[in-house]
Order: C-alpha cells, then sequence, then structure tokens
C-alpha cells in the first residue's frame, strides 16, 4: 500500500478519535487507511510458568482492538481502502518505520497504551518532528465543524511544506484557511513610552512581511479564503486560541519559521499540548 494514511491504535478514546479523523482525512485524500495496532513483546515472551491461557488471552485482546478500530473507519467511510495490521515491537518504533512510506500519520494524543497521565502521551510526542510525513495528533471527536484551517507563522523563511500542507487541507475541506502571524512583544524598560513609535513601525514592518510571505500562496490558491492575523503575543497562546474556532492547527516541526530550536520546535510541543483541535506537525521531507 503506498500513498496512504496510517492511524496508530490502542482502543483509547483519542486513538479512536484518530482513527475517524484518519478515515475522514483519508477519504477526502483519496488515499487508502492503514491501521496500525503495535503488541508489545512481552505479550509473545511471556514465561511458561504464567496460568495457561494468558499468552493467548493477550494477544486475543491485542487483535479485538484493532477489530475495533477497523470496524470504526469502515462506518465511519464505508467506501473506503481499509488495511489493518497488527506488529509486534515498540510502539514509537514500528510507527517510525510506518511513516517512512505514509502520506501523514494519525496518532490520539494520549499515545499508545491508553494511559492518560500526561496531556500528551509519549509516543505521540517521540513521532511528532520527528518523522518525514506530517504527524496530526488528536485529543477527541470534535462534533462542530468550524470550516476553518489554521497555519501558524512569524515570517519568512516558513518552511513551504507548512504552507502546502494547510492549504492543501483547506482545499479538501472547503475550508476557510486562517493565517496567524505573531510577534513577540519586545521587553522594554521603565521608558518604553519613548519607544511606543518605533513599536508601531516594527508591526507595520510585520504585517507587510507577513502579506508579502502569503501573497505566492494566495496566487498558487485562488479557491481558498485567506484570513490573515498579525498580533503581538506568545505564539503558543496566540495559536491555542484560535484553536478553539478550528477544525486544524498547522505548525511546522522547528517552532514558527525563523525561532527554529530543537527537533520540536517550543511552539509546536505547546500547540500539542494545549490546542482545542487536532494539530498536524510538518517537518519537510529533506530535513535530517
Amino acid at each position: 500500500m503506498t500513498a496512504h494514511v496510517v492511524v496508530g491504535v490502542d482502543g483509547s478514546p483519542s486513538s479512536q478519535a484518530a482513527v475517524e479523523w484518519a478515515a475522514d482525512d483519508a477519504a477526502r485524500r483519496g488515499r487508502p487507511l492503514r491501521i496500525v495496532h503495535v503488541c508489545a513483546p512481552w505479550i509473545y515472551d511471556i514465561p511458561l510458568q504464567t496460568p495457561p491461557g494468558f499468552r493467548d488471552s493477550m494477544a486475543e485482546y491485542c487483535q479485538e482492538i484493532l477489530d475495533a478500530a477497523l470496524s470504526l473507519a469502515r462506518s465511519h467511510a464505508p467506501d473506503l481502502e481499509i488495511e489493518a495490521v497488527r506488529e509486534r515491537g515498540k510502539a514509537s518504533d514500528v510507527l517510525r518505520r510506518e511513516a517512512e512510506d505514509a502520506e501523514e500519520l494519525v496518532l490520539g494524543s494520549r499515545g499508545l497504551g491508553g494511559f492518560a497521565g500526561l496531556l500528551l502521551g509519549s509516543v505521540s510526542l517521540a513521532l511528532a518532528g520527528h518523522v518525514a510525513a506530517p504527524v496530526v495528533v488528536v485529543r477527541k471527536t470534535r462534533r462542530h465543524v468550524h470550516d476553518e484551517v489554521v497555519v501558524g507563522f512569524d515570517g519568512p523563511p516558513t518552511p513551504e511544506a507548512v504552507f502546502r500542507y494547510a492549504f492543501e487541507e483547506a482545499v479538501m475541506r472547503k475550508a476557510a484557511l486562517h493565517a496567524v502571524h505573531t510577534v513577540q512583544a519586545p521587553v522594554l524598560g521603565p521608558y518604553a513610552a519613548a519607544y511606543t513609535s518605533l513599536i508601531d513601525d516594527a508591526f507595520v514592518t510585520e504585517k507587510r512581511l507577513a502579506a508579502e510571505t502569503l501573497e505566492p500562496w494566495r496566487e498558487r490558491y485562488p479557491q481558498v479564503e485567506i484570513r490573515q492575523t498579525v498580533v503581538i503575543g506568545h505564539p503558543v497562546a496566540v495559536l491555542c486560541e484560535a484553536s478553539q474556532t478550528a477544525d486544524l492547527v498547522v505548525v511546522g516541526s522547528r517552532g514558527l519559521g525563523r525561532a527554529g530550536s530543537a527537533a520540536l520546535g517550543s511552539v509546536s510541543h505547546g500547540v500539542l499540548h494545549h490546542a482545542r483541535c487536532p494539530v498536524a506537525v510538518v517537518r519537510p521531507r529533506g530535513e535530517a
């Protein structure tokens, strides 16, 4: 199966939401869906002195999770081509391999295992920004559709892959695109009033740069309604606020453009933890 959408499942509520999201997106893209459930190796390697039938019951439990996800996907998108596979190993390693030839990877926000102790599961955090395919993290099923995709950027050079993914999602959804450009407020001393005109000039410059960044995309996707917002504030807070009325937030894997840092930027990390809708972390395919 090539050019497909992969979703990792574990039976938890967030992974069920991920299955629904992945089935919908695969149908929009006209791509097959591949459902993957990863069984821990110990299920097959447990000592022989364990109670009879324990090994089989755990393997059956894994298969039941996979079967339930397959049934959910089929009921959600009846005409979709779907493949369901049960793999053995460490979830993050298996899904990293699955992402190599996938169009996108979809995960639940609580990770694989169903444990709700963290806002973001360890598997989701290990894969977002660390694989070539876009990684979409889904927290829960959303019943209300806003018909809006949010993309966050802070000026050039925002990777082209981020905008391309956001615009393609907007086209497939017939949704508007909300381009959010954030400007960090400067740290000023007691004489801040004296710098007001300088701050205003800088803000005007940022608005111009944002418009110039979006102009080629307006020409490339004339069918997409674009709303541009330039705001002074912390990008995580601004994007999370925008996520309340969005169906998807799209961010780069190294923060928002110029301020790149670790393999998963602090902004992307923060948005993954606190956004109110699914978040797509997009890394350019050629990025090391």
